[in-house]
């Protein structure tokens, strides 16, 4: 069965980010991809220009019209931008509790854009991040989140996610998925943690600047993943690994002159990079 997947979240007009990088990569994996518009952003390679909200009420409508009609099987929430917007999603999701919620806290642009409003921070720690099957924060965000300063070793990594985990319900089936990508190297170690396994996904560092909307992506792949494996360490591997087929292959693109896209179709266009010369 192909899963129905859903993608909350705003709109980068690039591509590289937001709903359509979200789409993109539920398509490249088998899943329908379908999107919730949160926010809409004015926004390229390089920079957010200006950002526009939406009337919680019209998310909720969005919402709330399509799981009155289609089976959805897991649902990516992203950039929310605002509190009322956030509070909004978290009531329409416990009211429809989707089988599995992938919940990508985003707060800053690649860029350096400021993406969610400073009080709605406790909305999405509060009312959202109970009702997540996984969080993916990487370490600015778990800092945010935590209130307190990002990790810069792998040590006080684990003792984040640690306390990342207490922001969950106590039971066996929720995860957080520790970006590390922020810590200083070459490696790029995850941390996965369900309050009682703690699993290191480890990674290289890519050298290319193709970095945009790379929180988007593994989230949005963990939300295509996760209907067809049912498990969450699984479909974190996997979606690691797509990610990073995706950034080595990003050089395939020709995408503005800042912090281009992934490459999310790289399984499907092998001959993409010798195509476009």
């Amino acid at each position: 069965m192909i899963p129905n997947t859903l993608s909350i979240a705003g709109v980068d007009p690039s591509g590289g980010a937001g709903v359509l990088a979200d789409v993109k990569t539920m398509s490249a994996l088998g899943a329908y991809g379908m999107a919730v518009v949160a926010a809409l952003t004015a926004q390229n390679t390089q920079a957010v220009t200006r950002i526009a909200a939406l009337a919680p009420d019209f998310v909720a409508a969005q919402i709330d019209t399509l799981f009155a009609d289609i089976r959805i099987d897991a649902v990516k929430i992203g950039m929310l931008g605002q509190a009322g917007v956030t509070r909004a999603v978290a009531e329409r999701l416990a009211h429809w509790k989707p089988p599995h919620v992938v919940l990508d806290p985003v707060m800053v642009a690649k860029s350096g854009d400021h993406l969610l409003e400073q009080q709605a921070v406790a909305a999405l720690r509060e009312e959202l991040i109970p009702l997540a099957t996984i969080i993916t924060p990487n370490l600015p965000e778990a800092g945010v989140l935590l209130g307190q300063s990002p990790a810069d070793s792998l040590k006080e990594m684990r003792r984040m996610a640690e306390r990342l985990r207490r922001l969950l319900p106590d039971d066996d089936t929720r995860w957080v998925f520790l970006k590390g990508g922020h810590l200083p190297g070459n490696d790029t170690i995850d941390l996965l943690h369900d309050g009682d396994r703690l699993i290191e996904l480890p990674g290289r560092r890519i050298d290319t600047p193709n970095t945009h909307g790379t929180g988007c992506t593994l989230s949005a792949a963990l939300a295509a993943l996760l209907p067809r494996t049912g498990n969450v360490p699984d479909a974190a591997q996997q979606a690691k690994q797509y990610l990073q087929k995706a950034i080595a292959a990003s050089g395939q693109l020709q995408v503005g002159s800042g912090h281009g896209p992934v490459q999310h179709f790289h399984a499907w266009w092998p001959n993409a990079g010798s195509a476009a010369h």
